[in-house]
């Protein structure tokens, strides 16, 4: 079996004296692809911020290829291979798409556990025909599907060993969504391993082996993709609104 690249336990996190995350666990292996999912509020961004370090009060473990987290900060851990594609985009919106990708290029991390050819622009708009299209032109003329995949191109730029994804599906066109999916499934063919924030679950069942469901900070489902697919019951109680 797989060691997994990604181990969370008992993690708790706050916003001040408030608590959002209750001990909260689960493992990503390498090339794996596992949906988080839950109603809004339910704690999926925070999670990923946690693992981030973009949460200032966090406690618990939270282990990336045998190095512990929970006391680094964001660069370093973005320094350790773990990339992070926030919901809200953050683009430079002055820049051109080339400018923005330039912004996030790092040299690859030598590592066995992913396929060694680095990512790079022309490499980037094989994968995202949209932008190869809009190589030259200002990131604030995009669509939001566009910059969406913008923004998870200039993550790969950094040639991270694993991704957290937060709601990419979120408020793009059907059309940007479906290349989102044939997305996911080429960087896990790639080696990648994906932690997706999604409540959307027919996007998680195209693309996620794995779901974890969260509720009210604590998780409440485990299971593989297709258990959640065939479980009425988990999904009236905590997907549906």
């Amino acid at each position: 079996m797989t060691e997994p690249f990604l181990v969370v336990s008992g993690l708790d996190a706050f916003y001040g004296a408030a608590q959002i995350l209750f001990s909260v666990g689960f493992e990503l292996a390498p090339g794996e692809v596992v949906a988080l999912m839950g109603r809004n509020g339910a704690g999926k961004t925070t999670t990923l911020e946690s693992i981030m370090g973009l949460v200032a009060r966090r406690t618990g473990s939270i282990v990336f290829r045998g190095r512990e987290l929970v006391r680094l900060r964001p660069y370093e851990i973005a320094r350790l291979g773990l990339g992070f594609v926030p919901e809200d985009r953050r683009i430079f919106t002055d820049l051109t798409v080339l400018e923005n990708l330039e912004v996030g290029r790092r040299r690859p991390m030598q590592s066995s556990e992913t396929a060694s050819e680095p990512w790079t622009p022309e490499r980037l708009f094989q994968l995202f025909p949209n932008l190869a299209e809009a190589r030259n032109r200002s990131a604030g003329r995009m669509s939001g599907g566009e910059q969406q995949m913008l923004t998870i191109a200039r993550t790969l730029m950094g040639n991270p060993l694993a991704i957290l994804l937060d709601e990419p599906s979120e408020g793009i066109a059907p059309i940007i969504v479906d290349q989102m999916i044939g997305m996911i499934a080429e960087l896990k063919r790639s080696g990648v391993a994906i932690l997706v924030s999604e409540q959307n679950l027919p996007f998680a069942a195209a693309v996620a082996d794995r779901a974890y469901i969260l509720e009210h900070g604590q998780i409440k489902f485990t299971d593989d993709i297709r258990s959640l697919i065939q479980n009425e019951e988990a999904r009236r109680a905590y997907l549906e609104l």
